[in-house]
């Protein structure tokens, strides 16, 4: 269906986030062969180092190295990307912005150790699109991926603190829970048209 439409050149690059068990890493696989022929996928950078063997404790200066990692992996796989697929829209599975909601300390300190703002940050992306955990709604969010180590509680709590960091920009989508997951993702299809598509 999108496959003969153009995308809106001006849009470079969307962080699509949300809390843990929200079903964005699903939707992102579903929307890169949606639009196939101008996104290219920037994968969820936690995944490839924790499925690598990156150590993960919950010591607050364990976790301080490990946000810090996945921040500097972020920017340097999104400029790999950028520079691999100059004429696509890159769709990243979260963003830079992430590291924040986990940091020991809070938002502040973790923009200032990274030697950035949220502002900064938040420019980097032409629109946000935000899926909201499915702890919210009490359904389970064990299933989809393995790594997860977050519980219902826990869940609920990332997502808040994510969606006050990125609901800041200026384009952002928020993809509520629903009963139905395929509502949900239909949902998340409606705001990537608006989002990149031209519209008619």
């Amino acid at each position: 269906m999108t496959t003969s439409i153009q995308r809106k050149p001006q849009v470079k690059k969307i962080a699509l986030t949300g809390g843990p068990g929200g079903g964005k890493s699903t939707a992102a696989e579903l929307f890169k062969r949606e639009y196939k022929d101008f996104i290219s996928l920037v994968p969820e950078v936690a995944t490839l180092l924790f499925k690598g063997g990156y150590p993960r404790f919950d010591s607050p200066l364990i976790v301080e190295s490990i946000q810090s990692s996945i921040f500097h992996v972020q920017q340097n796989i999104e400029k790999t990307y950028e520079t691999l697929f100059p004429n696509n829209t890159l769709l990243c599975d979260r963003g830079t912005v992430d590291g924040a909601a986990y940091w020991p300390a809070g938002p502040n300190d973790f923009f200032s150790k990274m030697g950035t703002t949220l502002e900064a940050e938040l420019a980097k992306y032409d629109a946000v699109i935000f899926f909201e955990t499915a702890a919210a709604g009490g359904m389970t969010i064990e299933l989809g991926n393995p790594i997860r180590n977050e519980d219902q509680r826990k869940a609920i709590e990332l997502d808040l603190r994510l969606r006050e960091l990125w609901s800041q920009h200026p384009n952002f989508v928020y993809i509520a829970n629903a009963p139905s997951f395929l509502s949900k993702i239909q949902n998340g299809i409606e705001a990537m048209n608006k989002i990149i598509l031209p519209q008619v």
